[in-house]
């Protein structure tokens, strides 16, 4: 006589063989190196770069491209620039990895460090040390100094952004004024530079606070038309910009990614000038994080980080 095996013993079986398949798939999948299971699943084969867009996309991108054909060269391995919507998003982009070296302003720069372990700033330009505000005014109002905007209307950057809200909405309120009471109703966030000149330029807006670079270059090219709009304070000086590298870039590419990276930013020269000259530098000079405590003490001063 065929005994029939007992339902609850047979699905005893057969769970137990599920797990036992699990836990071998599980540990098949750890003994592989990084390289390998970051191979196998498609995830990191590029290296990405990003960048806050404080210019318009086209000039972002006009940037990058350049430079991630040279960075690719140098470390030997494919790299995408990968534009974002925001400070924000690129912000959010690190901190999932996703961003494995961006171009960062103070303030997102300390963002994203915070947030993801063993992230550094490696690189900055000579003028990144010592980077001021500016803040500009319609050319025929009698403005001269920051007590005088009291009663305009006025737009800073991005709220995320280091020259164009954090350090300008500080030094305004050394000065006395307050960003949220004094103005003609609230100020506005133009979210990159250049748009926060053709604001105050087209009479949007009386005044706003940008950072000076992007002034420099707009001036020089004949972009600005300065019977409209005139720069009229310069803030005292700050650190700024800055190359931070992702935590997990020698875990996803191999021990020594960040000091080939590190390297190829600082090697940077008149070979590469055409791409340099689109950052505004001659060349890029090595920095730390300890370089942009001041900023993270303004951000907590202001509530803007806690």
């Amino acid at each position: 006589m065929i005994r029939t095996v007992p339902k609850p013993f047979a699905l005893t079986v057969i769970l137990l063989l599920l797990l036992v398949f699990t836990f071998s798939f599980l540990t098949a999948c750890g003994s592989q190196s990084p390289e390998t299971a970051n191979k196998s699943n498609g995830k990191s084969q590029t290296f990405k770069i990003g960048a806050i867009p404080d210019q318009n996309i086209s000039t972002v991108t006009r940037r990058f491209d350049g430079f991630a054909a040279y960075l690719s060269e140098e470390i030997g391995l494919e790299v995408e620039f990968v534009p974002t919507s925001d400070y924000a998003a690129l912000v959010t982009a690190f901190k999932r990895g996703e961003i494995h070296l961006a171009w960062f302003g103070g303030l997102t720069g300390v963002q994203a460090r915070a947030a993801v372990p063993k992230s550094e700033a490696i690189a900055q330009r000579p003028r990144d040390e010592k980077f001021h505000s500016l803040f500009i005014t319609q050319a025929d109002l009698a403005v001269e100094k920051l007590q005088d905007l009291k009663g305009l209307s006025f737009t800073f950057g991005s709220e995320s952004s280091t020259s164009g809200h954090l350090m300008p909405r500080y030094y305004l309120l050394e000065a006395g004024v307050d960003s949220e009471k004094d103005f003609d109703g609230e100020p506005n966030y133009s979210n990159s530079h250049d748009q926060t000149w053709q604001l105050v330029e087209s009479g949007a807006f009386q005044a706003g606070a940008l950072n000076e670079a992007v002034w420099e270059a707009a001036l020089k090219e004949g972009k600005v038309d300065t019977s409209k709009v005139r720069a009229f304070y310069t803030t005292p000086a700050y650190y700024d910009y800055n190359w931070t590298i992702n935590g997990n870039v020698d875990y996803l590419f191999g021990s020594g990614t960040r000091d080939k990276v590190r390297e190829a930013l600082l090697d940077m020269g008149s070979e590469q000038s055409e791409i340099l000259d689109l950052f505004a530098t001659d060349r890029f000079i090595p920095s730390n994080n300890e370089n942009y405590e001041a900023i993270r003490q303004v951000a907590e001063e202001l509530g803007i980080i806690k």
